[in-house]
């Protein structure tokens, strides 16, 4: 009798250590399905809507009257689509190039081991905490010819200086350029401090072994390293430029009229203000496809030196 209980319960325990090992492969999946599932519908389920109606003669409600790429058609005719993609390509240059030259500096800087440079490093990244929304109205308050910086300077005695950037058709984009770079340089900075950290002292030392002076030891030494960083900067801040809302909302409006207009405040007045929601769905499709250009191959390269690695 004994033997016979025996047997059972050796028979039981496999089942029962299974079952146990199951559970805990899929318990972890099963609390993840949920989310997992709400955001795919609500991130990509939406990105397939909005190609859906893009491909619809929508207006001020959805329609499903497809009429193929015809908003398409009449995006790419309308011109102030054009002047938001050209200052896209004006802020989007100089943002990411402005960005790195300044956040390089400031890098190379702190990493000469100078005193207070946890200090200094909390003031670079401060305005990193803020939100666009804030930098944007801080800005305004400073190019606003009648309060900020050309009042104050006028105030001087010098009146014949004039910065009204702000109001000027021509410059206002780079009113946006200026706040941008304020906000991200120093996240820029704070990439490329991490990199020269990782950085094998020995090389620099072999290299001022040679000879070579700091600015070449810099140039030709450290820079090369640090390809993956400035790789990773350009996709970071090429994906802020393509998206930016908040920060042209809150400083120049898209004005004055439409003069520094982006392709997201495009988006939004059309598909929200102007009860054009077929257009604004197609120019929502042609910012995903700029992210997408940039994403894709940076997917690739991460993928690539993995592979490698």
């Amino acid at each position: 009798m004994s033997t016979s209980l025996s047997q059972a319960r050796a028979a039981r325990g496999p089942v029962k250590r299974s079952t146990l090992g199951l559970l805990t492969d899929w318990l972890p999946r099963l609390v993840l399905a949920p989310s997992i599932a709400v955001s795919l519908f609500f991130v990509y389920g939406f990105m397939i809507w909005t190609f859906v109606l893009s491909l619809t003669n929508s207006r001020m409600l959805p329609s499903y009257d497809f009429v193929g790429f015809a908003q398409y058609a009449q995006l790419m005719a309308n011109d102030r689509w054009w002047v938001a993609a050209t200052n896209l390509v004006v802020f989007g240059g100089l943002f990411v190039g402005i960005c790195l030259a300044i956040g390089v500096g400031l890098a190379i800087l702190l990493d000469q081991r100078i005193r207070q440079e946890g200090s200094l490093r909390t003031v670079y990244l401060y305005p990193m905490a803020l939100s666009f929304i804030v930098t944007g109205v801080v800005w305004k308050w400073l190019l606003n010819p009648s309060l900020g910086l050309q009042a104050m300077v006028r105030g001087w005695g010098f009146q014949d200086f004039t910065f009204d950037w702000l109001v000027d058709p021509d410059m206002a984009v780079y009113t946006l350029v200026i706040a941008a770079v304020w906000q991200a340089s120093g996240f820029v900075m704070a990439l490329f401090l991490a990199g020269l950290r990782g950085i094998d002292d020995s090389i620099i030392k072999a290299a001022q072994l040679d000879g070579a002076s700091l600015p070449r030891i810099y140039a030709r030494v450290v820079m090369p390293c640090l390809r993956p960083v400035v790789f990773s900067a350009v996709m970071i801040l090429s994906h802020i430029a393509i998206k930016s809302f908040d920060l042209v909302v809150a400083l120049t409006g898209g004005g004055p009229g439409y003069a520094s207009d982006l392709p997201a405040t495009f988006m939004y007045t059309h598909a929200f203000s102007r009860a054009q929601i077929g257009l604004g769905s197609a120019s929502a499709m042609l910012m995903l496809g700029g992210v997408l250009a940039i994403l894709i191959p940076y997917l690739y390269s991460e993928l690539r030196s993995r592979r490698h690695g």
